[in-house]
């Protein structure tokens, strides 16, 4: 049976805490984890707090912890994927790096929140455009995707995901307020229409406002190809790893044959 290790890390905000990644980093070795996610806003302040630090200091940040990211994925032969955020021509940009121990690659979101008490599409300067599909990349055989947490909602981000038999899709999010039971049946259906697992990191921690007071609560989870969660985390920093395996996968798309159903129209 062909498995692959990997995990999430469910963390608030990290600053430069080298000794605290080092430790996590450590264990997941142990534990042959091969792909490590993070969730959004943990290597830099969530956004409604940026305006309050100088461009300078957050652009030093992120450089920074990307150097430690490339430093301790080649020390401990792990793919880190984590959302960042990049400033450039004094704007700033809101995007996903994937690190391996050879190489490192960017995802920028295409499609980002725009509610009234939430409006990273106005704070980013992300480009606006005709969508394109998730990053996607192999590892050890599995097929993985990388996509936002706020594009899972919508249908055009998953057209490929299908088409591409991908195994697995990562998901780093910031969620808040009561949206947990929400976010809980949306991935679940994702990931069994798709047959695929999908693992979903979500930060902890609190920001408050004058209006809102913003819980980031946990509850990441790991949810295999049946759409079933068979891990998740609760509402304090922690650690999830998990395998995932071909034969599952083959089993649920063989189970329900949606590919196969698409197949024969000639949609795939």
């Amino acid at each position: 049976m062909k498995e692959l290790v990997v995990g999430l890390l469910q963390l608030p905000t990290l600053g430069l805490n080298t000794t605290r990644l080092e430790f996590y980093l450590k264990k997941a070795k142990e534990r042959d984890c091969k792909l490590l996610l993070f969730g959004e806003y943990v290597l830099n302040p969530f956004f409604k707090e940026l305006d309050s630090f100088p461009k300078s200091m957050i652009k030093k940040q992120t450089e920074s912890n990307l150097e430690l990211l490339k430093k301790l994925s080649r020390e401990f032969n792990i793919t880190l994927v984590a959302p960042i955020v990049e400033v450039k021509s004094n704007k700033f940009y809101k995007k996903i790096v994937k690190i391996s121990p050879k190489s490192t690659n960017y995802y920028t979101q295409q499609i980002l929140i725009n509610y009234n008490h939430w409006s990273e599409e106005k704070f980013f300067s992300n480009p606006v455009k005709e969508l394109k599909e998730p990053l996607v990349f192999t590892i050890d055989g599995f097929k993985v995707a990388i996509m936002a947490g706020f594009e899972l909602h919508f249908d055009k981000m998953w057209e490929s995901i299908l088409r591409k038999r991908v195994d697995l899709v990562l998901l780093p999010t910031a969620s808040t307020f009561e949206s947990k039971r929400r976010w809980r049946e949306l991935i679940k259906v994702r990931a069994f229409v798709n047959n695929c697992y999908i693992l979903r990191a979500n930060r902890v921690g609190e920001y408050r406002d004058e209006e809102h007071r913003w819980h980031f609560y946990g509850d990441s989870l790991f949810v295999n190809p049946d759409g079933e969660i068979d891990m998740r985390l609760e509402d304090r920093e922690s650690m999830l790893i998990e395998p995932i395996s071909k034969d599952e996968l083959s089993d649920a798309r063989r189970g329900w044959g949606f590919s196969a159903a698409l197949k024969k129209r000639g949609e795939l």
